[in-house]
């Protein structure tokens, strides 16, 4: 088990991989794609007390290394997702954590008060703006605090993380998130228009890392690693640095089978193959090391010199 969070009641998961809010939907709709049951929990999309709808426009930039996503954060509101998913998330075989966006303080508490007692909730994660100042994060988490006993993981803009930690820790966060990917622009290949988005790819991880370590030298509350995690390795390098967990977004995108081997490899699960299984039966690469790559491979045939062959 890994603890997750600090406070009165901590958070303990069994596997220190979550899913990223904003990938793995509301219940987690990977559940076809990916075995879920492996994560330590998934972060649902991001919620609003009232309703949002989609962005017009372009919704997918594709970048050298990564891709833009502009989607203006829609949702039902805070209610419909409730009646729609309640049930879903207390039948959930992996621990639910709820995104609750920090719109104002008045609307945050709403909500924290809609989700009050529910049995399928772990955690609620609140997602600061990027231009979060030091009484932003203290207004918006102190309020969450006031109206809910369950932890509260903040979730901070990537380039302000480092001056909004200390306030977020101070306001009652009982975990970080470093951090939500960030923003940028990108020219639409197909209408040639200049499109604002949140930016996702390997790249991001050396500036999440590096946040990372800064912020775990001066808090005492966890930290969870997120952005450009895309192998065990990325993962591994983030809990290095001074994280406890990390969250994986992109990757689930490009190849949602490394989100398994992601979170056997940090979970300590070894897999192993059955004598004889067929290769649709298997899916190469999880868990293979050097060795078990040198098992399964045929045998070379030895090399029988000329005079030694039959007549």
């Amino acid at each position: 088990m890994t603890q997750i969070t600090s406070g009165k009641q901590p958070l303990q998961l069994s596997n220190p991989v979550i899913g990223a809010s904003g990938v793995f939907g509301y219940a987690g709709e990977y559940a076809r794609l990916i075995d879920l049951s492996k994560l330590g929990a998934i972060v649902t999309n991001p919620i609003t007390w009232k309703p949002r709808r989609a962005a017009a426009g372009t919704r997918v930039v594709p970048l050298d290394s990564g891709v833009l996503v502009h989607t203006g954060l829609p949702n039902p509101g805070i209610h419909q997702v409730y009646r729609t998913y309640a049930a879903k998330w207390k039948a959930s075989l992996v621990p639910i954590i709820v995104h609750l966006v920090a719109t104002s303080p008045d609307e945050i508490g709403r909500c924290a008060d809609a989700l009050e007692n529910h049995e399928g909730i772990v955690a609620l994660e609140i997602g600061l703006s990027d231009q979060a100042t030091h009484r932003d994060a203290r207004l918006m988490i102190g309020t969450l605090r006031q109206h809910t006993h369950l932890p509260i993981l903040a979730r901070l803009p990537l380039y302000y993380a480092a001056h909004v930690a200390s306030a977020a820790e101070e306001a009652g966060a009982d975990a970080l998130v470093i951090a939500s990917p960030p923003r940028g622009t990108a020219r639409d290949p197909l209408s040639g228009q200049l499109v604002g988005g949140r930016v996702y790819g390997p790249w991001l991880k050396a500036l999440a890392l590096r946040a990372v370590g800064q912020i775990a030298s001066h808090v005492k509350i966890p930290i969870i690693g997120s952005g450009g995690i895309h192998n065990p390795g990325d993962a591994r390098d983030y809990l290095e640095a001074g994280a406890v967990a990390v969250q994986v977004d992109s990757v689930a995108w490009v190849r949602p089978d490394m989100v398994e081997v992601i979170a056997r490899n940090l979970g300590g699960l070894e897999l192993t193959r059955a004598a004889g299984a067929l290769a649709d039966e298997w899916q190469p690469g999880m868990g293979e090391t050097a060795a078990t790559r040198a098992q399964l491979l045929p045998s070379p045939r030895p090399i029988v010199p000329p005079s030694e062959l039959p007549e």
